[in-house]
């Protein structure tokens, strides 16, 4: 009698335990249901949509044809607060080098990493790259956004078919 009251304890305990085992698993991450997983999905921070304008005041530029003056006033601008991390050639510095810049982005997006380069670096996909890429903040040099057009003239200058005819 005392040897059977021992063996259905035994199971008890078996049947007890295994079953602790599963609840725990399920309990641990193993059983989320899609239910849950939408919500925490849903609950991330939305990505910002790259409109290729970057992030700033600065958005729908209609271009015309290059002002040469604002070109000139461009070029003393770049001289003065930029040549010390970039070249208007391939050459890298600090900063990448800017020949071509006008061609691979908008008006708006150069105007906006000029004027607003650390929340460009936070928020723009393709200046996060460039900091990812040259691991050296970019920071604001006291462009005013005159200045930053002209700046824009100079670069959309260097970047003309005729800019190389016009160095020779």
């Amino acid at each position: 009698m005392k040897k059977s009251i021992n063996y259905l304890g035994g199971k008890t305990f078996l049947t007890i335990l295994v079953a602790s085992i599963f609840l725990a698993s399920q309990g641990c991450g193993g059983g989320a249901t899609e239910e849950s997983k939408t919500t925490s999905e849903s609950a991330a921070p939305a990505q910002p949509k790259d409109d290729g304008q970057g992030v700033g005041k600065f958005k729908d530029i209609t271009l015309t044809t290059i002002d040469t003056k604002l070109a000139e006033q461009g070029k003393a601008v770049f001289e003065a607060k930029c040549v010390a991390c970039h070249r208007v050639t391939d050459q890298k510095i600090v900063g990448p080098g800017l020949k071509g810049i006008t061609k691979i982005r908008s008006a708006a997006w150069i105007l906006n990493m000029i004027t607003n380069p650390l929340e460009m670096t936070q928020k723009d996909p393709a200046a996060k790259e460039l900091l990812a890429e040259h691991l050296t903040q970019m920071t604001f040099q006291d462009v005013s956004d005159e200045q930053a057009k002209e700046l824009l003239e100079y670069l959309r200058m260097n970047d003309s078919e005729g800019a190389e005819q016009a160095k020779k």
